[in-house]
């Protein structure tokens, strides 16, 4: 053999050595990830002793202590110097639910009932508040985005007056790749959005017209979220606003608003999707009073280390939202909100893939931080709380893997990427679905903004790579049809709703443990990257 023939061969051997040693090892870690463990993790964390897991309550204190404890049983050190807990400051407000929202100066006079009709609070630091006689604008979708070159706000002065806007965004409603990004939700078809616009104009009140289709979800949803305290961080823009009440209504109610206008809603509504809208004052008058309860509360985020060896300095993040939606009286019979798949399952996860980690016969290169945040429910406020105030600086942050409500309708070919695309981390994710047997899929419902509502989005606001992915659709056995009709029903019949109960006789864990796997190895490879 020559030397050149030689020296290639041992090289070879090298790497052949190398890539087995890797396997190997990780192979061994992924053996940890079982599903007696998930189930497991799950059955406490959507347990009615959790009760529902609400932030700033007896079940926030047993979630976050039973989470720090658990990272100290796997090994993990405590992120934020000693302790395990970051905290949050928050501010927790509750409107009195006898208010009515009252319209005048119509063909008829409307009082619109808490909850079956329009629902909603304040923003405000405030023990009262009180609308008379604010005139209703109808803005269309309430979006002003100069890169769409859209402002429903153009030449309009809405200071002191109320605001009723429709949800989602035109290229939903006309489905025009020119408008928007077509179908595909913007970040202009939020709620969040559309409530922070008004403030930035200067309405008093802003009133969003549900609608199923446009919303991705039904009006119990609406009413599950905001009909308990709402939750805000301390200094936050909105307090800062004169925006007195934020607020959804029914489109039954919407439809009602506007046969007293005298107006035709179908005509009007769909006339706010095309270019060159013009506002409408509704000669209507809106008015409101009602008790606001205001009590400063805190919080926290779970963060746990890993620590890598030579990249130590360097950080990968696995997020998950631990909040849910604690105890509603006003469900009669089962009134807790236990959000069994949104998200015990992505926190079990999160405790799954820690320990994994830990079972690699050496550290990786860099350190990966679990972070378990807190208030995803009430507008990703300790994921945008973290991204404020990072535990370790941003600039070494190298990617965010984000896990909200996982799998439990079995084996999928794919997984979906969320935003597809978006972000560099998208490539490592295909190369260890390809390794699966598997491929990545985009969003199959883009309207619904889910790249919008989780976790991941506080951090790719401010720059750093992110990855979110979720369940796929293509299920094994039935195809993508049956996969996505499963997932659609369930959100129908559970999302934001005491059934969202952990079922292990219903449940299929084998794709759940599959995808947990996907999770921990893009991870890794991340890790080891140099």
């Amino acid at each position: 053999m020559s030397k050149k023939n030689h020296a290639l061969f041992l090289l070879s051997l090298i790497i052949l050595v190398s890539c087995n040693s890797k396997d190997k090892s990780l192979e061994f870690a992924l053996q940890s990830i079982t599903v007696d463990d998930i189930k497991g993790r799950i059955s406490i964390l959507a347990s009615d002793d959790f009760l529902g897991r609400a932030p700033a309550t007896i079940g926030e204190e047993k979630t976050i202590n039973y989470l720090a404890e658990q990272f100290k049983q796997i090994g993990l050190k405590p992120a934020n110097g000693d302790s395990y807990f970051q905290e949050v400051s928050l501010v927790k407000l509750t409107a009195d639910h006898s208010m009515k929202l009252d319209v005048r100066g119509g063909k008829r006079n409307l009082s619109l009932a808490f909850s079956d009709d329009f629902i909603g609070g304040t923003p405000q630091i405030s023990e009262l508040v009180q609308i008379d006689n604010s005139d209703i604008i109808f803005v269309g979708y309430g979006i002003n985005s100069p890169e769409n070159n859209w402002n429903d706000y153009k030449g309009l002065d809405v200071k002191g007056k109320t605001v009723l806007m429709l949800v989602n965004d035109p290229g939903y409603a006309t489905s025009d790749s020119t408008l928007f990004t077509g179908k595909a939700m913007t970040i202009y078809g939020r709620w969040t959005y559309k409530f922070e616009e008004a403030a930035r104009q200067g309405a008093k009140a802003a009133i969003i017209i549900h609608e199923t289709g446009a919303a991705a979800y039904p009006w119990a949803v609406v009413q599950n979220s905001w009909s308990g305290p709402k939750l805000y961080l301390v200094g936050n823009e909105l307090s800062k606003s004169n925006l007195q009440l934020q607020s959804w209504v029914t489109t039954e109610s919407a439809k009602k608003l506007f046969e007293s206008a005298g107006m035709d809603y179908d005509k009007i509504t769909a006339s706010a999707a095309k270019r060159g809208f013009t506002p409408i004052n509704m000669n209507l008058k809106a008015s409101i009073r009602f008790k606001n309860k205001v009590d400063y509360t805190k919080s926290n985020n779970v963060a746990a280390v890993w620590p890598g060896s030579d990249k130590s300095d360097e950080y990968i993040i696995y997020t998950a939202h631990w909040d849910h939606f604690g105890v509603n009286p006003a469900f009669k019979g089962d009134s807790i909100l236990n959000g069994a798949v949104d998200n015990a399952t992505g926190t079990a996860a999160l405790l799954e893939i820690a320990e994994a980690f830990t079972k690699l016969p050496k550290n990786q290169n860099r350190s990966i931080l679990f972070l378990a945040v807190t208030c995803e429910e009430q507008g990703l406020l300790g994921s945008e709380f973290y991204a404020e105030n990072p535990l370790f600086p941003l600039n070494k942050t190298v990617g965010v893997i984000n896990m909200d409500a996982l799998n439990i309708f079995g084996k999928t070919k794919d997984m979906t990427i969320i935003s597809l695309g978006n972000s560099g981390l998208d490539d490592y994710a295909v190369a260890v679905l390809k390794k699966y047997g598997r491929y990545a899929s985009p969003d199959p419902t883009p309207e619904k903004g889910g790249y919008f509502r989780s976790d991941h989005f506080s951090f790719a606001k401010v720059g750093v790579p992110t990855l979110y992915l979720s369940k796929g659709i293509d299920d094994v056995e039935h195809g993508k049809k049956w996969g996505l009709g499963e997932s659609e029903k369930w959100i129908m019949a559970n999302y934001h709703k005491p059934s969202d109960n952990y079922e292990p006789d219903k449940w299929k864990f084998d794709g759940m443990i599959e995808d947990i796997k996907v999770y921990f190895e893009i991870g890794y490879n991340l890790s080891i990257k140099e």
